[in-house]
């Protein structure tokens, strides 16, 4: 066997692990899928009955269609990030870390797998989730430049991969919060990168920190691609930046990631169960 061929085949057992597990827990799967499509389709009825609330006419077609693309290119990114994030803490959870790091493959194809299966993974589900929206809502898409909008998807992948390593170390460097700490970057993620509303609302410094965030320019991205982002605007700022911070976040969390476990094989914190 080839020392490709060889690469591939490992490659492609991270992935089938990965499906195995789901396989095993999939019943924690569907409870998660099902938390992802209430809050989906709340936000969805909330859009809907803004009117009812404030009394003002305004484009409800428009103004859900957008809540309801932040929803799910949210929940497409969330999956990226649990995913790769999560390499530790499931490894931990099966009692499989130490093993896993300690064997003879390169932590290269070991990252490579996993991430894979994650853009693979999320592109299934969001798929579902997209078509369950559409049983209960009405998206107003015209004018949509879909090749565009997967343009945007795929270099947003590209960043929430390498973002996902680096937070992926946490739970190695402190076993006992790890899962916390991941938690709380997503949720300052969510919060900053303009899921539900434009940026601008944000006070003068957050505006500063979310510019940071490469979920910012992909909703941005999406929502002008898609026709929903208002006063229209063009793609080229946002594909620049989400290319950019690719180049820079992957090669980065490869090497966060690293050195984490460097570290963590130093200081003998690989079998902790915290």
């Amino acid at each position: 066997m080839t020392n490709t061929a060889r690469h591939a085949s490992v490659i492609y057992a991270f992935i089938e692990r990965q499906l195995m597990l789901y396989r095993r827990y999939w019943l924690w799967e569907v409870a998660w899928f099902t938390w992802s499509l209430m809050g989906a389709l709340s936000i969805g009825f909330l859009g809907t009955g803004i009117e009812q609330v404030t009394g003002i006419h305004i484009d409800k077609a428009f103004y859900v269609t957008y809540l309801l693309v932040g929803a799910v290119v949210w929940s497409y990114l969330a999956v990226i990030y649990w995913e790769i994030s999560a390499i530790v803490m499931i490894e931990r959870w099966e009692g499989t870390l130490e093993y896993t790091f300690m064997a003879p493959i390169s932590r290269a194809t070991h990252l490579l797998g996993i991430c894979l299966f994650a853009l693979l993974y999320g592109i299934a589900r969001t798929a579902v989730l997209l078509t369950i929206i559409g049983l209960f809502f009405h998206l107003t898409l015209g004018g949509a430049q879909l090749l565009m909008a997967a343009v945007v998807m795929a270099l947003a992948s590209v960043s929430f991969v390498g973002l996902g390593m680096m937070v992926a170390v946490v739970p190695m460097l402190a076993p006992e919060r790890g899962e916390q700490m991941a938690e709380i970057v997503f949720a300052t993620l969510l919060t900053l990168s303009g899921v539900y509303y434009p940026i601008t609302v944000l006070p003068g410094f957050l505006q500063v920190i979310a510019r940071l965030s490469p979920a910012t320019y992909t909703l941005q991205g999406i929502r002008k691609a898609l026709g929903v982002w208002p006063g229209g605007g063009a793609l080229t700022g946002d594909l620049v930046t989400l290319a950019v911070l690719g180049v820079i976040l992957v090669p980065l969390g490869a090497m966060v990631f690293s050195w984490a476990e460097r570290y963590a094989k130093r200081r003998g914190t690989l079998a902790r169960s915290g």
